[in-house]
């Protein structure tokens, strides 16, 4: 890293140049983000995961604009047009505008009006116009360029030639670029018309067909929303500022006098505005805002999908699994404590008396047989339904029942993970089992699946794909790596994303997993094609190994500093199985004692840490939500209704949440406290848990408006809040389902012994 963008992105983040140098250093180095931030704290000074994301793509960016800076300079050598001053402007300009903008003049140029004058021969005329001399008078100077050989007839014809070069001049000045590049940003407005005959068409957009809104202060959703609705031919959409505040600005620059010269300027600089800058200007306003846009949805969807990743997990339990579904049934998987298919079938608990008792009977059947410690039923059609019909269920009383969010399951069921995991099976029961292991571990399953089809973005389609792709695969590895990963269980998708691994390694990790059986040690991995020291350093730390030879595998203790573990255990006179097992040899450890040049105070409390909790989940304990009795469809709401319900995506403008009705419902950011909120993510996460109120409800566009304010106006109408059902709430454990490894099969107690006795 340059030593000049080591110290300006240290000025920027207000941190010290020598840790951004030194995350610098690792990054050329091959060392990845979650690597850096968790075993290289004593070189960058502990700083997270966030400032050495910063710190790459901030990098990243002025690498870029050093790459245009040498561009620019070439091409003006090459044009012999590079001056000591222009070079200096180019050297010290800071932003890519700022580059263009002092290159503008030197670029080559399609045919103009401007060209067309100079071609002519009235760039001399031009500039005496411009140097605005009172004793001069422009007629009486643009005779002398009148010259009908070369297309000029006139006096008039030569004024509006050199006047159209003198526009082009203002247009390129970069002072004047920057000053009205500000103005727009400042004052400019968002002005919005439906397109005519579009009403009907676009009435999604209504609250944009006449619309006025400052630049300045357009919120991401609202800049996207008018974007979309542009493109689709309902609304046009303009930026602008006042016309007259625009032209005092740039008269200020260009005009020196009242005299009849300073008039033909002053109208070449209203024709630039016009015809020229203000286009230019509004396209640049137009790109600024959406990147701008585009950077708050692309946080809001990486927030989202950073809770839904680190979702609470069952754990290692027997799941019995239900995609819910009324004319073609409901497919049923069991799956063992791994997540392995056991059994599959089709139930109709919708249908016929007949139909129900027989799918009471199978429900109850796969689960005595696979010994099912819990049940996941997605969210989907019917899902209320077949959740209440399976409680309902008396053997099936006593475990857990749990509304599974099964966003994305049909997109990893057609997906080429699916096929190759279960290449014989139909696409309705891959979607069983994706749901099921949901439950069971939603992080494992998740990465299977492309973060966009998981349903918690905003304006994701319309966003930079690309810029959004690169955030989302940071969170998914910050996540992965986080949690850490068992080597022994993991799929293919999941050690994909493990800290150096990649999906070429991740393939050859499985095949030589199923091949030699289990690994026993994180040293194995060095056996594994292509698996290097440099990739064994960034991913040792993430592997797990259960029950290997040495007990550190199992934790986040980095394999390069297993010897000061062992050094601790030799002081001691203990094992290090000791050191993990018994609390009050770790107490009599001196941490300062086994600091050395590459290893300080931060890894080793790091390393006492990890042996107090060795391979600790960082995430919570799985609670879960009951919704209202007897509402079930968005008919059965009314205002005033207080109902229990989750979060499911939180967005710039507010927070959708399912009450159990098969649509969410919206908290609009107005709503969501007694106080003001800037930003909702403040108040409510993904998968969080709420009371909310029912303020009004939208049959014909299956809208619902809620609130989690104490005092909320329930509807527009003017009718008092109707009583509905007392909310039946169970937040807390889920029963049944405490965290940790599976149970020995010896030594687990069977629910349905006497079932199958019988």
């Amino acid at each position: 890293m340059e030593p000049q963008h080591a110290q300006r992105i240290a000025q920027e983040l207000g941190i010290q140049s020598r840790q951004v140098s030194a995350v610098g250093a690792l990054i050329e180095d091959g060392a990845t983000v979650p690597f850096i931030a968790r075993y290289r704290k004593e070189a960058t000074g502990s700083l997270d995961e966030v400032a050495v994301a910063a710190i790459r793509d901030r990098s990243a960016q002025l690498a870029e604009l050093d790459k245009r800076r040498e561009s620019i300079l070439k091409s003006l050598i090459d044009q012999g047009k590079l001056t000591d001053e222009l070079k200096g402007r180019i050297t010290a300009a800071e932003t890519l505008n700022a580059l263009e903008d002092l290159y503008l003049p030197y670029r080559p140029k399609r045919k103009t009006r401007g060209s067309v004058a100079r071609e002519k021969g009235l760039e001399p005329l031009a500039a005496v116009i411009l140097e605005q001399d009172e004793a001069l008078g422009p007629e009486q100077e643009a005779r002398a360029y009148v010259n009908a050989e070369l297309g000029v007839e006139s006096v008039e014809q030569a004024l509006s030639g050199a006047r159209d070069i003198i526009a082009e001049w203002v247009n390129e000045d970069a002072d004047a670029r920057e000053r009205m590049r500000a103005f727009y940003l400042e004052k400019g407005l968002f002005r919005v018309k439906v397109i005519e005959g579009m009403e009907e068409k676009g009435a999604k957009y209504r609250d944009y067909f006449d619309l006025e809104e400052a630049v300045s202060g357009a919120p991401s959703h609202r800049v996207l929303a008018m974007r979309r609705g542009a493109k689709e031919g309902i609304l046009d959409m303009r930026i602008s500022p006042d016309e007259g505040e625009a032209l005092d600005i740039l008269e200020g620059l260009f005009v020196k006098n009242k005299g009849a010269m300073a008039g033909q300027v002053r109208e070449a600089v209203g024709d630039c505005y016009r015809r020229l800058l203000s286009h230019a200007m509004e396209t640049e306003v137009r790109m600024e805002t959406k990147q701008k846009a585009d950077l708050e949805a692309i946080r809001i969807f990486m927030e989202n999908l950073r809770e839904l990743l680190l979702s609470p997990p069952l754990g290692r339990k027997r799941v019995l699994a239900v995609d819910p579904g009324i004319r073609t049934g409901c497919k049923l998987v069991c799956l063992d404590a791994q997540g392995a298919l056991l059994a599959y079938d089709t139930v109709y608990p919708s249908g016929s008396e007949g139909q129900r008792a027989q799918a009471a009977k199978k429900i109850i059947e796969m689960c005595a047989a696979h010994r099912t410690e819990a049940v996941a039923v997605g969210n989907g059609t019917a899902g209320r339904e077949t959740e209440r019909f399976i409680r309902d269920l008396e053997p099936l009383k006593h475990i857990p029942v749990v509304l599974v969010n099964e966003s994305g399951a049909s997109v990893y069921s057609a997906s080429d993970t699916a096929r190759a995991e279960f290449p014989d099976l139909d696409l309705t029961i891959r979607g069983a089992v994706s749901i099921g292991r949901r439950l069971m571990d939603p992080l494992a399953e998740l990465v299977k699946i492309d973060p966009k089809s998981i349903g918690v973005g905003q304006y994701q389609h319309d966003v930079n794909q690309t810029a959004l792709k690169r955030s989302l695969d940071d969170v998914v590895v910050s996540c992965v790596n986080a949690v850490g990963v068992e080597v022994n269980t993991a799929s293919e998708a999941l050690l994909s994303y493990v800290s150096g691994v990649g999906p070429q390694l991740a393939r050859n990790i499985v095949e030589r997993r199923n091949e030699n059986g289990p690994f026993s040690s994180r040293q194995e991995l060095l056996s594994i094609k292509r698996f290097g020291p440099k990739a064994f350093e960034q991913a040792g730390g993430f592997i797990r190994i259960r029950d290997g030879k040495n007990p550190l595998d199992a934790s986040a203790v980095h394999p390069e500093s297993y010897h000061v573990v062992e050094a601790m255990a030799r002081d001691l006179g203990c094992t290090v199985s000791d050191l993990v097992s018994q609390g009050e040899f770790r107490q009599k450890i001196h941490p300062e004692k086994y600091i050395t040049e590459t290893v300080g105070l931060p890894t080793l409390h790091d390393i006492l840490e990890e042996l107090a909790k060795p391979g600790r989940d960082p995430r919570k304990q799985l609670e879960t939500v009951s919704f209202a009795e007897g509402v079930t469809e968005i008919a059965d709401l009314t205002p005033g209704m207080v109902l229990p319900g989750v979060v499911t995506n939180v967005t710039a403008f507010g927070a959708f949440v399912d009450v159990g009705v098969h649509q969410d419902g919206l908290v609009h950011i107005s709503e969501m406290a007694d106080r003001f909120v800037k930003d909702p993510s403040e108040v409510v996460k993904v998968n969080q848990q709420v009371k909310v109120k029912v303020l009004d409800v939208d049959l014909e566009r299956k809208r619902i408006s809620l609130s989690m304010r104490r005092e909320s106006t329930p509807s527009k109408s003017g009718k008092q809040p109707e009583k509905g059902p007392k909310p039946k709430t169970v937040q807390g454990k889920a029963k049944g389902a405490p965290q940790g490894g599976a149970k020995k099969d010896e030594a687990f107690n069977n629910p349905f012994a006497k079932l199958l006795k019988k």
